[in-house]
């Protein structure tokens, strides 16, 4: 093994002994990144009251007719497909918490734009700033809560993510019960700011800033989080490690996490889950149900329930098990964005959870775009079992390459994609068994 190697695979962040630290302020600093999510889910869900409201609405407010509403519920995905590029590009440069707190900007801008819409193309403006956003959102908060995260709770919390995201559609759908299309715009105004003011309190990752050579900030980053910065150690970042390059495809650590996180990306969206989401509303009402808003919101609190079950068992079920046998607010809703998180080497991990993001919200802008086309084309029946067809590739993908992560620290997860399984301690176990292993499942890519 090369020194620059053994400089990759140490832990940035070890206990002294193998102990796991126990600090409260990670949740609370994962809650106030998690609002991020939060405001993105709002946004996916806003469009499924308010499409029915538009087309309720008296002039001057604009008229949404049939190929419209689509384009207003699929412009988002676009926006956030930009949103993750250059949430890629801020995570490195600028760093977590300064590109949580610069997302809260397009969500506020976009609502505003919606509110004093005049005409259709300053509501499509407006869903794409608010778009944008969701996809600087939707890559910097996991990242983020994955790196303050101790591996004990690193699904737990990471699952949060997704929660917050359905909290956020049930939000917008109960709101929409109720509120008309402008104020329920103001509304979705409120999780952004309430971000904004809780995440200047919060501290940058530890990891982000050893990246930097900030070790005093670092070491006060600890102390704040989990309680004590005593005995914690890391060695040095080598400047050969900052940044991304083509040539570092080549290397099995790198190109192993990128497919995995691409394929599970896509699958996730040909699921046709946010289709169902953006939609719920007219689906219902297609369906010729005497309440579409009231089904509406039965669906949004389902996912509420399920997503909260999710993040209950993660640590315990583990990843692979959830993906084969759940359903989607269990597996393929909150681990896809989990396991982007974990996979990916600190040098790579803003362009590569840049393209994860890139790829989701382009899948999802393919679906919510032709999902009415193809229930046109396929009947609704035939567009559902093409998507159920898509959900049983994914679980073959899943058993075939997909290891699980669970209990492992974010190095050890490095260490197995690059082939190297030295015995390290894992959350404090002994070391009788491999730092990072299948159980006797999973392949190498």
């Amino acid at each position: 093994m090369t020194p620059e190697d053994q400089e990759e695979t140490q832990p940035l962040l070890r206990p002294p002994g193998g102990s796991a630290p126990r600090g409260r302020r990670v949740f609370l600093a994962a809650f106030a990144a998690a609002l991020g999510p939060l405001s993105f889910g709002f946004v996916l869900g806003y469009s499924s009251p308010a499409i029915p409201s538009l087309r309720r609405a008296a002039p001057p407010a604009p008229h949404l007719d049939e190929d419209a509403a689509s384009w207003f519920g699929a412009i988002v995905t676009l926006g956030a497909a930009a949103g993750g590029v250059l949430g890629g590009w801020l995570v490195d440069r600028a760093g977590r918490k300064l590109s949580l707190l610069l997302c809260a900007v397009p969500f506020v801008a976009g609502f505003a734009v919606i509110i004093a819409a005049q005409n259709l193309w300053m509501l499509l403006g407006g869903r794409l700033l608010t778009g944008l956003a969701c996809g600087i959102a939707s890559l910097v908060a996991p990242v983020y809560i994955s790196e303050i995260a101790y591996p004990e709770v690193r699904g737990l919390l990471g699952s949060c993510v997704q929660l917050m995201v359905v909290t956020g559609i049930l939000l917008a759908y109960l709101a929409g019960w109720v509120l008309e299309w402008g104020w329920l715009a103001l509304l979705g105004c409120v999780p952004p700011c309430f971000m904004l003011l809780v995440m200047c309190f919060m501290p940058e990752t530890p990891r982000f800033l050893l990246s930097q050579h900030k070790r005093q900030e670092a070491m006060a980053a600890m102390q704040f989080l989990w309680g004590s910065a005593q005995g914690w150690e890391e060695p040095p970042v080598g400047a050969e490690h900052q940044g991304f390059h083509v040539a570092q495809l080549r290397r099995p650590g790198v190109y192993k996490p990128f497919i995995i996180g691409i394929s599970l990306m896509a699958f996730q969206q040909l699921s046709g889950v946010n289709a169902v989401m953006f939609y719920a509303e007219t689906i219902f009402e297609e369906a010729k149900f005497k309440d579409s808003s009231l089904a509406s919101v039965i669906v949004g609190l389902i996912q509420v329930l399920f997503t909260a079950t999710a993040a209950l068992i993660m640590d315990r079920a583990g990843r692979r098990l959830l993906l084969t046998l759940s359903g989607f607010a269990v597996g393929w809703g909150p681990i896809p964005w989990l396991l982007m998180s974990e996979i990916f080497p600190l040098h790579v991990k803003g362009v590569a959870t840049g393209v994860c993001v890139l790829t989701n919200w382009f899948m999802a802008f393919l679906v919510t775009k032709e999902f009415s086309s193809l229930m046109e084309i396929l009947r609704p029946y035939g567009a559902f079992w093409l998507a159920s067809a898509f959900c049983i590739f994914g679980v073959l993908f899943t058993l075939a390459c997909v290891p699980e992560t669970k209990g492992k620290t974010l190095e050890q997860i490095t260490d197995y994609f690059e082939g190297r399984r030295q015995p390290l301690p894992v959350s404090g176990a002994p070391l009788a068994a491999p730092a990072f292993s299948l159980g006797g499942h999973g392949a190498y890519l």
